[in-house]
């Protein structure tokens, strides 16, 4: 579970009165999530304070709002799954299962993370942004690509970077009218990291898309977007974390042509009947 996972996660960083907090809260969520905030301080021995502060810590403007989330996430997991790595010799049929059901609860964890006014934020600042940078390593540097070749199907000034160097150079271009997106999971890529603070130094919107915890991407984003959190392991080649970030993007792109329909689709239209004049064939299954 995302949320569950990222307290355990985050557990080493809390103070002693948040851990005891954190504690309980892994020990029986159930009855957590039936508590208003006084009956859980009292029980977790601690105060309205420290889980007012706590729930913060988790990017949750307030404890109703934790409560709700960490509720909605226990009714979805009845019958909880955990992430299958590659073993050795794994049948064929076996694969395809796991993949799939990996890939399901990711973008099913995500779901439930994701805050509707932030992602709203993040639309119409994209809508009104001269420009929009994107930053990305590694396999998030593929999630930025994607999200940049859907952008110019829209006509927006998009450009997307993975080298650290043209990352800050392009950064240091940006003025208030513009948006920065950094895509990374862990939320801790020392040059995302970078380029997203140079950015904000020139007055630019920024957006952080990482897995859901504390993070210090997500920490200096003017609007944080998360995902889930759940998967680990060497071996896995972070195939669910990036569908993940890959829902989050065509969530974004899909919003922002939904709202301004009649302004993004006869560009949509424009891009596809432009390969297809000068390739001579249709582009198949455009995005």
């Amino acid at each position: 579970m995302s949320i569950l996972s990222a307290i355990r996660d985050q557990m080493d960083s809390l103070h002693p009165k948040e851990r005891e907090l954190a504690s309980f809260l892994l020990e029986r969520p159930q009855e957590a999530a039936q508590l208003n905030i006084t009956e859980l301080a009292r029980r977790a021995g601690s105060s309205t304070s420290t889980v007012s502060r706590f729930c913060r810590t988790f990017h949750f403007q307030n404890f109703p709002e934790f409560k709700r989330k960490l509720a909605a996430e226990l009714a979805g997991q009845e019958a909880p799954t955990k992430y299958q790595d590659i073993v050795a010799g794994n049948p064929l049929a076996d694969i395809v299962s796991a993949i799939t059901a990996n890939h399901l609860r990711s973008l099913s964890d995500t779901t439930q993370l994701l805050d509707l006014a932030q992602l709203r934020q993040a639309i119409d600042a994209l809508h009104r942004a001269g420009r929009i940078d994107l930053y990305g390593s590694g396999t998030s540097g593929l999630v930025a690509q994607d999200f940049w070749s859907k952008l110019i199907r829209v006509g927006k000034a998009a450009a997307v970077f993975s080298d650290p160097h043209m990352q800050l150079t392009s950064a240091a271009s940006l003025s208030s009218k513009d948006v920065a997106i950094g895509i990374s999971y862990s939320g801790e890529t020392p040059e995302t990291i970078h380029s997203l603070r140079c950015a904000s130094e020139q007055g630019a919107l920024t957006v952080s898309v990482t897995r859901f915890g504390t993070n210090p991407l997500a920490a200096m984003a003017d609007i944080r977007l998360f995902t889930s959190s759940s998967e680990a392991g060497m071996r896995r080649g972070d195939m669910a974390s990036r569908m993940a970030a890959l829902h989050v993007v065509d969530i974004l792109f899909t919003g922002l042509v939904s709202e301004h329909f009649d302004e993004y689709v006869p560009r949509l239209e424009r891009s596809f009947q432009t390969v297809r004049k000068y390739t001579g064939k249709e582009e198949r299954n455009p995005r």
